[in-house]
Protein backbone atom coordinates (compact mmCIF):
# COMPACT_ATOMS: atom_id res chain seq x y z
CA UNK A 1 0.00 0.00 0.00
CA UNK A 2 1.32 3.43 -0.94
CA UNK A 3 2.34 5.56 2.06
CA UNK A 4 -0.11 8.36 1.20
CA UNK A 5 -2.99 5.85 0.95
CA UNK A 6 -2.00 4.44 4.33
CA UNK A 7 -1.81 7.99 5.71
CA UNK A 8 -5.31 8.84 4.52
CA UNK A 9 -6.75 5.58 5.84
CA UNK A 10 -5.10 6.11 9.25
CA UNK A 11 -6.52 9.66 9.29
CA UNK A 12 -10.03 8.25 8.75
CA UNK A 13 -9.47 5.65 11.46
CA UNK A 14 -8.34 8.27 13.99
CA UNK A 15 -11.29 10.49 13.12
CA UNK A 16 -13.82 7.62 13.46
CA UNK A 17 -12.43 6.47 16.82
CA UNK A 18 -12.33 10.02 18.23
CA UNK A 19 -15.84 10.72 16.91
CA UNK A 20 -17.20 7.55 18.55
CA UNK A 21 -15.60 8.38 21.88
CA UNK A 22 -17.01 11.92 21.79
CA UNK A 23 -20.51 10.60 21.01
CA UNK A 24 -20.79 9.55 24.65
CA UNK A 25 -20.91 13.22 25.68
CA UNK A 26 -23.93 14.30 23.61
CA UNK A 27 -27.29 15.05 25.19
CA UNK A 28 -30.06 12.55 24.73
CA UNK A 29 -32.50 13.01 21.88
CA UNK A 30 -36.02 14.13 22.72
CA UNK A 31 -37.49 13.75 19.25
CA UNK A 32 -36.63 12.17 15.90
CA UNK A 33 -38.46 12.40 12.60
CA UNK A 34 -40.56 9.27 12.30
CA UNK A 35 -40.59 8.57 8.58
CA UNK A 36 -39.00 5.72 6.65
CA UNK A 37 -37.31 8.13 4.24
CA UNK A 38 -35.05 9.37 7.02
CA UNK A 39 -33.32 5.96 6.85
CA UNK A 40 -32.28 6.40 3.21
CA UNK A 41 -29.29 8.73 3.81
CA UNK A 42 -27.89 6.27 6.37
CA UNK A 43 -27.95 3.51 3.75
CA UNK A 44 -26.04 5.82 1.39
CA UNK A 45 -23.54 6.57 4.18
CA UNK A 46 -22.91 2.91 5.02
CA UNK A 47 -22.48 1.86 1.40
CA UNK A 48 -20.49 5.01 0.59
CA UNK A 49 -18.00 4.49 3.42
CA UNK A 50 -17.72 0.80 2.56
CA UNK A 51 -16.70 1.65 -1.01
CA UNK A 52 -14.62 4.73 -0.17
CA UNK A 53 -12.46 3.03 2.41
CA UNK A 54 -12.32 -0.36 0.68
CA UNK A 55 -14.07 -2.22 3.47
CA UNK A 56 -14.80 -5.81 2.35
CA UNK A 57 -13.45 -5.12 -1.17
CA UNK A 58 -9.79 -6.16 -0.93
CA UNK A 59 -10.62 -9.88 -0.70
CA UNK A 60 -11.49 -9.90 -4.44
CA UNK A 61 -7.97 -9.06 -5.56
CA UNK A 62 -6.29 -5.76 -6.27
CA UNK A 63 -8.38 -2.92 -7.58
CA UNK A 64 -6.46 -0.92 -10.13
CA UNK A 65 -6.58 2.84 -9.72
CA UNK A 66 -7.76 4.96 -12.62
CA UNK A 67 -4.86 7.34 -11.92
CA UNK A 68 -1.93 7.61 -9.56
CA UNK A 69 -0.86 10.63 -7.62
CA UNK A 70 2.74 11.73 -7.30
CA UNK A 71 3.84 11.24 -3.68
CA UNK A 72 4.00 14.99 -2.96
CA UNK A 73 0.46 15.48 -4.24
CA UNK A 74 -0.71 12.43 -2.30
CA UNK A 75 0.71 13.79 0.94
CA UNK A 76 -0.80 17.22 0.21
CA UNK A 77 -4.18 15.47 -0.11
CA UNK A 78 -3.61 13.69 3.21
CA UNK A 79 -3.14 17.18 4.68
CA UNK A 80 -6.40 18.29 3.00
CA UNK A 81 -8.23 15.34 4.59
CA UNK A 82 -6.77 16.23 8.01
CA UNK A 83 -7.87 19.83 7.47
CA UNK A 84 -11.37 18.50 6.76
CA UNK A 85 -11.35 16.44 9.96
CA UNK A 86 -10.17 19.48 11.94
CA UNK A 87 -13.02 21.57 10.49
CA UNK A 88 -15.48 18.79 11.41
CA UNK A 89 -14.15 18.83 14.96
CA UNK A 90 -14.50 22.61 15.15
CA UNK A 91 -18.14 22.22 14.12
CA UNK A 92 -18.71 19.42 16.61
CA UNK A 93 -17.22 21.48 19.43
CA UNK A 94 -19.40 24.45 18.40
CA UNK A 95 -22.49 22.22 18.72
CA UNK A 96 -21.41 20.82 22.06
CA UNK A 97 -23.99 18.51 23.56
CA UNK A 98 -26.44 19.30 20.73
CA UNK A 99 -24.44 17.10 18.31
CA UNK A 100 -25.99 13.90 17.06
CA UNK A 101 -25.05 11.38 14.40
CA UNK A 102 -28.72 11.10 13.51
CA UNK A 103 -31.46 13.61 12.81
CA UNK A 104 -32.76 14.59 16.25
CA UNK A 105 -33.93 17.39 18.45
CA UNK A 106 -32.18 17.64 21.82
CA UNK A 107 -33.16 19.24 25.11
CA UNK A 108 -32.66 23.01 24.81
CA UNK A 109 -32.07 22.68 21.04
CA UNK A 110 -31.46 25.98 19.28
CA UNK A 111 -30.00 27.25 16.05
CA UNK A 112 -26.22 27.55 16.24
CA UNK A 113 -25.12 30.21 13.75
CA UNK A 114 -21.64 31.12 14.93
CA UNK A 115 -18.20 29.71 14.16
CA UNK A 116 -18.37 27.14 11.37
CA UNK A 117 -22.18 27.35 11.43
CA UNK A 118 -21.86 30.95 10.28
CA UNK A 119 -19.93 29.73 7.22
CA UNK A 120 -22.18 26.82 6.14
CA UNK A 121 -25.30 25.31 7.70
CA UNK A 122 -23.84 21.80 7.69
CA UNK A 123 -20.12 22.24 8.35
CA UNK A 124 -19.58 18.63 9.43
CA UNK A 125 -20.86 17.35 6.08
CA UNK A 126 -18.81 20.00 4.27
CA UNK A 127 -15.69 19.02 6.20
CA UNK A 128 -16.18 15.32 5.62
CA UNK A 129 -16.81 15.92 1.92
CA UNK A 130 -13.42 17.65 1.80
CA UNK A 131 -11.85 14.53 3.34
CA UNK A 132 -13.84 12.35 0.92
CA UNK A 133 -12.57 14.39 -2.05
CA UNK A 134 -9.00 13.96 -0.83
CA UNK A 135 -9.50 10.21 -0.34
CA UNK A 136 -10.99 9.74 -3.81
CA UNK A 137 -8.12 11.71 -5.35
CA UNK A 138 -5.45 9.70 -3.49
CA UNK A 139 -6.98 6.26 -4.10
CA UNK A 140 -8.39 6.96 -7.56
CA UNK A 141 -10.44 3.78 -8.03
CA UNK A 142 -13.93 3.34 -9.43
CA UNK A 143 -15.02 2.08 -6.00
CA UNK A 144 -13.77 5.20 -4.22
CA UNK A 145 -15.46 7.38 -6.84
CA UNK A 146 -18.73 5.51 -6.31
CA UNK A 147 -18.32 5.73 -2.54
CA UNK A 148 -17.67 9.47 -2.71
CA UNK A 149 -20.73 9.99 -4.92
CA UNK A 150 -22.91 8.00 -2.51
CA UNK A 151 -21.64 10.01 0.46
CA UNK A 152 -22.31 13.29 -1.36
CA UNK A 153 -25.82 12.10 -2.20
CA UNK A 154 -26.45 10.76 1.31
CA UNK A 155 -25.29 13.91 3.10
CA UNK A 156 -27.22 16.17 0.72
CA UNK A 157 -30.42 14.18 1.30
CA UNK A 158 -29.74 14.00 5.05
CA UNK A 159 -29.12 17.77 5.23
CA UNK A 160 -32.42 18.50 3.47
CA UNK A 161 -34.37 16.15 5.75
CA UNK A 162 -32.62 17.61 8.78
CA UNK A 163 -33.44 21.15 7.70
CA UNK A 164 -37.12 20.34 7.25
CA UNK A 165 -37.24 18.68 10.66
CA UNK A 166 -35.38 21.51 12.42
CA UNK A 167 -37.51 24.12 10.68
CA UNK A 168 -40.64 22.47 12.08
CA UNK A 169 -39.11 21.92 15.52
CA UNK A 170 -37.30 25.22 16.03
CA UNK A 171 -39.65 27.51 14.14
CA UNK A 172 -39.78 28.03 10.40
CA UNK A 173 -39.32 31.78 10.67
CA UNK A 174 -36.04 31.48 12.61
CA UNK A 175 -34.67 28.60 10.56
CA UNK A 176 -35.66 30.20 7.25
CA UNK A 177 -33.83 33.39 8.26
CA UNK A 178 -30.72 31.30 9.01
CA UNK A 179 -31.14 29.47 5.70
CA UNK A 180 -31.25 32.80 3.85
CA UNK A 181 -28.05 34.07 5.51
CA UNK A 182 -25.85 30.97 5.39
CA UNK A 183 -25.27 28.55 2.46
CA UNK A 184 -26.00 24.85 2.95
CA UNK A 185 -22.75 22.99 2.11
CA UNK A 186 -20.49 25.12 -0.06
CA UNK A 187 -19.17 28.33 1.52
CA UNK A 188 -20.07 30.86 -1.14
CA UNK A 189 -20.72 34.52 -0.29
CA UNK A 190 -24.35 35.59 -0.31
CA UNK A 191 -25.46 39.01 -1.53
Amino acid sequence: MAPDVLGIELSWLLWVVSWMIAARFASRAVKRPGTWRTLLPYAFEILGFTLLLGIFTNSHGPISPLWTMPQNAGWALVAVAILGFAFAWWARIALGRLWSGTITRKDDHRIIDTGPYGIVRHPIYTALLLAVFATVAVKGTTLTLAGGALLLLGWTVKARIEEGFLSRELGAENYDAYRQRVPMLIPVPRH
